[in-house]
C-alpha cells in the first residue's frame, strides 16, 4: 500500500470513527442518562463530610474525634459511590463478520459498545476492553475521558484479531484474573462458541457484575428458501452446500437454533448473568434500555 492509499485510508477511520461519535454519543446523552446511572450502582458508600448530631441519626455514625474537639456529637454523612470501572469484552472472531440484514454483527457490537462508553464517562466511570477471539487479542486498561473514548472507537472500527476461532470462558476467565476491584463488565458476542463457558461465567459474575449482550443476525434462525446455497464457517474456513429449498434443512437450522437459544438462557441464569439478545435488523437501543429497566 503506498502513502496515499494510507493516508485515504486513515482519513476514512477518522470519518466513521466521528460518526460513530455523532451517534453513540447523542443517544448516551439523550436517553442512557439516568437509565445507565440506575442500572449500575457504584460500590457501595463513601465518606463525604460530617454534620452535628441530629435526633434519629445512627450512634454507630458518630465522629468521636470531632465531638471531642467541639464537646457535642457529630456524625459522619455518607453518600453514594458512584465511580464504577467498566469493561468491554468484545468478540472480535470470525463469525461477527456476518450480516444479512442491515448491518453487520460486527457493526453492531461496535455501536452499542461504542453507546456504552459514552454513557460509562457521562457518569465518570472508568472504561476499558478487551479484545477476544479464542486468545485475548489486546487489552486496553480503563481510563477516564473523551480522548481515551475516540481511541477505544478507533480501535473497535479498525482493529484486525490474529484469530477468527472464538472462547468466551477464555475471555472471562482473563477478566477474573486481570482486574483486581470489582467491575461492571459487558461481553458483547455472538456467543457461537461450541465449548461450555458456564462455569467460568459464574466464577466471574461472583467477583464482576457481569452482563452478556448477544447479536445475531436473522438468518442464523431462518433460512431462505433459496436453493443450493454455498456457506463457508468464518472461523474454521470450512465449505459445504445447504438445499435451502429444502423444507427439512430449513427445519432442522430452526431447531438447532432453538436449542441454541435454549442453552444460552440456561447458561445465564445459573450463572446469575443478565443478558440481552438483539437482531442486527433490529433496534438496539429499546434493547438496551429494557436491560437497564431490568436491573433498577
Amino acid at each position: 500500500m503506498d502513502k496515499t492509499q494510507g493516508r485515504g485510508g486513515s482519513s476514512e477511520l477518522l470519518k466513521r470513527v466521528r460518526q460513530i461519535e455523532i451517534k453513540t454519543r447523542g443517544l448516551s446523552s439523550n436517553i442512557f442518562a439516568g437509565e445507565y446511572h440506575s442500572a449500575f450502582k457504584g460500590r457501595g458508600m463513601a465518606f463525604s463530610e460530617v454534620r452535628e448530631y441530629q435526633y434519629g441519626d445512627d450512634i454507630r455514625d458518630i465522629e468521636w474525634n470531632v465531638t471531642a474537639r467541639f464537646s457535642k456529637p457529630y456524625v459522619k454523612v455518607f453518600e453514594e459511590e458512584r465511580e464504577l470501572t467498566v469493561m468491554l469484552l468484545v468478540d472480535v472472531s470470525g463469525s461477527l463478520s456476518f450480516g444479512t440484514q442491515r448491518m453487520m454483527k460486527r457493526d453492531m457490537v461496535t455501536e452499542i459498545a461504542a453507546t456504552l462508553a459514552f454513557s460509562a464517562i457521562q457518569n465518570n466511570d472508568k472504561i476499558g476492553v478487551i479484545f477476544f477471539s479464542d486468545r485475548i487479542e489486546k487489552f486496553i486498561p480503563p481510563k477516564k475521558g473523551r480522548k481515551h473514548i475516540l481511541y477505544i472507537i478507533r480501535e473497535l472500527l479498525g482493529f484486525r484479531p490474529v484469530s477468527q476461532k472464538t472462547d468466551v470462558g477464555g475471555a472471562v476467565q482473563y477478566l477474573t484474573q486481570a482486574l483486581k476491584r470489582r467491575c461492571t463488565a459487558f461481553v458483547l458476542s455472538d456467543f457461537l462458541d461450541p465449548k461450555d463457558f458456564r462455569q467460568p461465567l459464574t466464577i466471574a459474575n461472583r467477583k464482576h457484575d457481569v452482563v452478556a449482550i448477544q447479536v445475531y443476525d436473522r438468518r442464523v434462525e431462518e433460512l431462505p428458501d433459496v436453493g443450493l446455497m454455498k456457506v463457508r464457517d468464518a472461523e474454521t474456513g470450512a465449505e459445504r452446500f445447504l438445499d435451502t429449498g429444502s423444507r427439512r434443512v430449513r427445519q432442522a437450522q430452526r431447531e438447532w437454533w432453538h436449542r441454541r437459544r435454549e442453552y444460552l438462557r440456561d447458561t445465564f441464569t445459573r450463572s446469575s448473568v443478565d443478558s440481552v439478545s438483539v437482531r442486527t435488523d433490529q433496534d438496539y437501543v429499546s434493547a438496551l434500555m429494557n436491560l437497564f429497566a431490568r436491573r433498577t
